[in-house]
């Protein structure tokens, strides 16, 4: 995985947590980073280009007004006021290769100097065994602060450990395995054709990354939520919320302080495309 600097941008060394989308379902994590990077005010600093991202080009996301930038596959923001650096994902991985795709993204993280890593991500609603939907959207979290996911800091938010979290658990093993560079016999690996409901959560995007980052002896913290396919701003919103209370962000630093803090991305608009054309009713 390469850093491409922007013309004119330098990453700032106090810019020490890097926050991050894993990709799953309702593309939740990547919204968050949407509301992040347009509230702050992050500036684009430059770009990752790494092998196992699919290729993709789009339109500047944020700006209001057309000024020639493209959105690319992996990109890098900072908001230097919240001493925070975020990459957002706009592009799938490579089927079969994010475990490689996870410890470039590692690599990059320690090589930078981050110390705390927030990766934002969401589990599919139907796999939600104990719902309870009496206090709101539940946030779930895991944390590499202690060896069973837990982390006071979390806990003190009123969010819950995530349950299917199992360190000596086969899929969780294996993933900690390759993140540490080791191999294993092919009778000890989670076949793809034999999945158990414990090999849920281990297979997701963020399981990799988690396992890949804790690795490298970096800090890292998932937070998660249920949902389903669908319109997930809500969601997202809820996400962005939770990573804004965990880091502790300021309203000052947000661009509408404490009258309106989340500012809705510019792409956002278009996002169900143009209304209907009323002249057919």
């Amino acid at each position: 995985m390469e850093f491409i600097t922007q013309p004119g941008k330098q990453p700032q060394p106090d810019c020490s947590t890097l926050v991050l989308p894993a990709l799953s379902i309702g593309n939740v994590g990547q919204l968050a980073v949407d509301l992040l990077v347009s509230s702050t005010g992050a500036e684009r600093i430059g770009y990752l280009d790494d092998p196992y991202t699919l290729p993709c080009v789009g339109n500047d996301a944020y700006g209001p007004v057309p000024s020639g930038d493209l959105a690319l596959p992996l990109e890098a923001y900072q908001s230097p006021a919240n001493a925070m650096t975020l990459v957002q994902q706009r592009s799938p991985v490579v089927k079969g290769m994010m475990v490689e795709y996870a410890k470039n993204m590692a690599e990059f993280a320690a090589a930078s100097g981050k110390k705390h890593v927030v990766i934002l991500s969401s589990l599919e609603f139907a796999r939600w065994q104990r719902i309870d939907m009496s206090s709101g959207l539940q946030i779930y979290y895991l944390s590499s602060s202690n060896t069973d996911g837990t982390d006071d800091s979390c806990a003190q938010l009123g969010w819950r450990r995530l349950q299917d979290y199992d360190p000596t658990q086969r899929s969780w093993n294996y993933l900690s395995s390759l993140a540490q560079g080791s191999t294993m016999q092919e009778s000890t690996l989670p076949f793809e054709d034999e999945p158990e409901e414990e090999d849920y959560c281990a297979s997701l995007p963020f399981a990799a990354l988690f396992s890949c980052l804790k690795a490298k002896g970096l800090k890292v913290t998932c937070i998660l939520c249920y949902c389903s396919e669908g319109d997930n701003m809500a969601d997202s919103f809820e996400l962005a919320e939770a990573a804004s209370k965990l880091l502790q962000l300021k309203p000052d630093n947000f661009i509408g302080g404490d009258d309106s803090k989340w500012r809705i991305p510019f792409s956002w608009k278009t996002v169900y495309g143009p209304p209907p054309d009323l002249s057919m009713f």
